[in-house]
């Protein structure tokens, strides 16, 4: 009788071991959801920094307004746009492995866009701001 508890035990959690694997699975509609997010949160924190910092040091403010702009008309769009490619994908496809490569290529652009255009915007204003 005790092998046979120490034997269904066993089986038990071989079970729930699996199902543990399996919901663990990576959906790629939620991973690039989150890296978006997470992206436009880092963005919008160095841009506060860097971006309004470079322009209180030039004293280029009107620049602020153009800031904004790059961040609706050129950040936001080219995430969604990341994220839909994704968040369209169907059930089976959202935890393929053979995905992965896409994933990381679009995980690395995403992130590229939301650590770089901080800093090639503060780099523009200082540029300005030496030229006037």
């Amino acid at each position: 009788m005790a092998k046979a508890l120490k034997q269904t035990s066993a089986a038990t959690q071989t079970g729930a071991g699996a199902t543990q694997f399996q919901d663990r699975a990576r959906d790629w509609r939620k991973s690039m959801s989150d890296n978006v997010a997470y992206a436009l949160v880092v963005y919008t924190a160095l841009h506060i920094f860097l971006t309004v910092g470079a322009m209180k040091e030039t004293g280029i403010k009107s620049m602020a307004l153009f800031a904004l702009v790059v961040l609706v008309v050129g950040i936001i769009p080219a995430c969604r746009r990341f994220e839909k490619r994704w968040r369209d994908l169907n059930d089976s496809e959202a935890s393929d492995p053979a995905l992965s490569g896409a994933f990381r290529r679009d995980q690395i652009l995403v992130w590229l866009m939301a650590l770089g255009l901080p800093f090639a915007l503060t780099v523009l204003f200082k540029l300005i701001g030496t030229m006037g």
